[in-house]
C-alpha cells in the first residue's frame, strides 16, 4: 500500500500574496492544508523538506502527516506545488486535508513485471507503454504505490488493458465505462521501414545543351608579316 509520509510545518497567520513573499525571504515555503469541510490552515515548509519528496517520484499518489508545530497533525495529499518559472524551485504547495473512509482522486504509476521472460520482447519487439500513469479514485487507507502490469505471457501484437492490473486495491479508474489500453508489444520494426523514404538524394540534373556557359573561342591567329619589298 503507499506509504505515508511525516513532513513538518510551522503555522502562518496572515494569507496573501505579500505574507508569502515574506515566507520566502524567510527561507520556507508557503503551503495550505484545505477541504474536508475544515477552515484552511497555512502553514510553511522547509524547501529542503519539499524538494526531498519531489525527488522521489509519486508524490501525488503518497499521503502526508504534516505535523503543524504547537498544532494539529493534518492527513493530507499533496494536490499541487507551483515552481518559480526562473529558478524552478518550489514556491507554493496545496495540500488537500482527507477523512477516513474518503476516496480521493490520485495518480498511481505503472510497474512492468516479467520484461525478461516476455516472448513478443524476446522476439524483438518493443513495450509501447500508453499511460505510465493512471487516475483513480481510491480509499485514502488503500492507496496502491503502484500498479503492477506482468508481461510474462506477452506476445507481438498483444495489448495490456486495465483488466491486465494484477490488483487494483479497490480504486475505481477515472476512465470509466470500457477496458482503456494501458500499453502494448509491437512488432520490430524492419529494416526496409526503418531506411528512409528516399534513399539517397538525385543527382543534380545536367545543364541543357546550349544552355550555361558558352564555350571559350579559340584566339585569332595573328596576321602574317608584309612581305619585303625587293
Amino acid at each position: 500500500m503507499v506509504q505515508t509520509v511525516r513532513i513538518e510545518a510551522v503555522a502562518r497567520e496572515r494569507a496573501g500574496k505579500g505574507a508569502a513573499r515574506a515566507t520566502r525571504r524567510g527561507g520556507l515555503v508557503p503551503a495550505v492544508v484545505y477541504g474536508a469541510k475544515q477552515e484552511a490552515t497555512l502553514i510553511a515548509l522547509d524547501p529542503r523538506d519539499v524538494m526531498k519528496e519531489l525527488t522521489k517520484g509519486g508524490w501525488q499518489s503518497h499521503l502526508f502527516e504534516v505535523a503543524v508545530k504547537d498544532g494539529p497533525t493534518e492527513r493530507s495529499i499533496m494536490r499541487d506545488v507551483q515552481f518559480d518559472p526562473v529558478t524552478d524551485r518550489p514556491i507554493h504547495v496545496d495540500f488537500q486535508r482527507v477523512a477516513p473512509g474518503a476516496r480521493i482522486r490520485v495518480r498511481v504509476p505503472v510497474v512492468f513485471l516479467g520484461e525478461d521472460s516476455c516472448p513478443g520482447l524476446k522476439a524483438g519487439g518493443v513495450l509501447n507503454v500508453v499511460r505510465r500513469e493512471v487516475e483513480v479514485m481510491a480509499e485514502t487507507d488503500r492507496v496502491p504505490e503502484s500498479f503492477e502490469i506482468d508481461l510474462s505471457e506477452a506476445k507481438i501484437g498483444d495489448g495490456l488493458r486495465w483488466s491486465a492490473v494484477k490488483d487494483n486495491f479497490g480504486a475505481r479508474p477515472v476512465i470509466a465505462g470500457r477496458d482503456f489500453m494501458v500499453a502494448s508489444i509491437a512488432a520490430p520494426t524492419t529494416e526496409a521501414e526503418a531506411a528512409p523514404a528516399a534513399a539517397a538524394a538525385p543527382a543534380a540534373p545536367e545543364p541543357a545543351k546550349g544552355k550555361g556557359k558558352a564555350a571559350a573561342k579559340p584566339a585569332a591567329a595573328a596576321p602574317a608579316a608584309p612581305a619585303k619589298k625587293k
